[in-house]
């Protein structure tokens, strides 16, 4: 139990759970591909590629998170996902709903300071070191 002083069972189980929140939001992309297509701003080219290509990427930056020998790329790709797909959580809030879910405004506008959140979250399971002394798993 030592070695896992500080790579612990909570950073384990947020480690899973992280994981696991990438890979139900990138299939729902390909379940729910209307969802995705109304967030996306009308400046941006080719949205059903991009939203395949998130999904993909979602669903593949989950699983390699759970890889000791994949998991700094994935966090690296979650975070540049995260922020590429800002612009488009701004623009339903900036248009007030969402197409094809009943969601209030104020939710869309409370739902963007998570996005840092999310960033710091991935970090702190996939990029920050353990301590000396532990393992990573």
């Amino acid at each position: 139990m030592a070695a896992m002083k500080n790579d612990s069972g909570w950073r384990i189980a947020a480690r899973g759970l992280l994981a696991g929140f990438f890979v139900v939001a990138g299939i729902n992309h390909f379940i729910s591909p209307k969802i995705y297509l109304g967030m996306m701003p009308p400046w941006l080219p080719a949205p059903e590629l991009a939203n395949v290509v998130s999904g993909a990427a979602e669903i593949a930056g989950g699983l390699g998170l759970l890889s000791r020998r994949f998991r700094r790329t994935a966090g690296w790709g979650l975070i540049a996902l995260l922020v590429a797909v800002f612009p488009a959580n701004l623009h339903v809030a900036l248009q007030g709903h969402m197409p094809g879910l009943n969601v209030s405004p104020l939710i869309l506008w409370l739902r963007l300071p998570f996005q840092p959140g999310l960033i710091a979250w991935v970090w702190w399971v996939a990029l920050k070191r353990p301590e000396s002394g532990a393992r990573q798993r």
